[in-house]
């Protein structure tokens, strides 16, 4: 037993020296695994351009083979982006905005002006065609409107008691009960000399004058339109008034009834008024009748 186990001891002892004297199979494979890197790696260094003539060591690896495609492939998607961008939302390309200049001053804005007064709203010109200015002118000529304005008023009387006894001029008859009265004509000679003289508007008795008007005499007395007026009568037209002084002179009809006037002491006068109004026809336009206002 004591040489068995003895035996057993050195075949033990021999083993461990073996195993420490020599390497094993392992490290065998990993030195010539590691001599397969190393050619490997000369090999690529070897044939791999230099990443960059002004990078540095120009040794290329697989980290930078990387990075190099991610920055291609950034720059790529950031054109794309960059277009779509430009074609717009319709698919038309936007006009290009330019770059605001980092040197250029923003250009003060002028200074706002002062406000001005508000100018006086137009006065609106009459049209001419105007169906209403067309109304109011027919209006105005039939009589339905007052109109105011300069004017004539002539004034028409019988002769004075006073006077009806007095000597006549060599050549003048005696007059009759006729001839000292104003008489329907006198009136009607008035009244045409007025409106030839260019009057715009007439009234007898301030009753307004219209196409329609009749000028009547019952003995000394006016019929007009319905009433009765005594005289004096007082015929007024607003118009020109030198033109309407002019026209009464140079009437045969009224120079007839100013004849009488010198022989028998007629009535007869003509006054200017400045700013006449004249009333508008207070009775029915078609019929010419009605009340008046005098």
């Amino acid at each position: 037993m004591g040489r068995a186990r003895g035996a057993t001891n050195d075949i033990t002892d021999r083993r461990t020296h073996q195993r420490a004297g020599r390497p094993g199979a392992w490290r065998l494979a990993a030195a010539a695994m590691f001599a397969v890197l190393v050619a490997l790696l000369c090999s690529a260094v070897a044939t791999t351009p230099a990443a960059g003539r002004a990078g540095g060591s120009g040794v290329a690896s697989v980290a930078g083979f990387v990075a190099e495609d991610r920055r291609r492939l950034s720059a790529e998607t950031e054109r794309v982006r960059s277009e779509r961008a430009a074609l717009g939302p319709g698919g038309a390309a936007s006009p290009a905005r330019p770059a605001p200049s980092a040197s250029a001053s923003p250009t003060p804005s002028p200074p706002a002006p002062a406000p001005t007064p508000e100018a006086p709203a137009p006065v609106p010109v009459p049209d001419a065609d105007d169906p209403r200015l067309r109304r109011a002118e027919l209006a105005a000529q039939v009589g339905l409107t007052a109109v105011r304005g300069p004017a004539v008023t002539v004034e028409l009387d019988d002769a004075a008691r006073e006077t009806r006894g007095r000597p006549l001029p060599a050549g003048i008859r005696s007059p009759g009960p006729n001839d000292l009265v104003v008489h329907q004509q006198d009136v009607q000679a008035v009244v045409n000399a007025l409106w030839a003289g260019g009057a715009e508007a007439m009234a007898i008795m301030n009753h307004r004058v219209t196409p329609r008007t009749a000028v009547r005499c019952v003995g000394n007395t006016l019929l007009l339109e319905g009433r009765v007026y005594s005289p004096p009568f007082r015929i007024s037209a607003i118009g020109d008034q030198t033109a309407l002084r002019g026209a009464l002179d140079g009437d045969p009809g009224v120079q007839l009834y100013r004849d009488y006037v010198a022989a028998y002491g007629l009535g007869y006068r003509v006054v200017a008024d400045a700013d006449l109004l004249l009333p508008a026809h207070s009775g029915d336009p078609l019929t010419g009748t009605g009340p008046g206002t005098g």
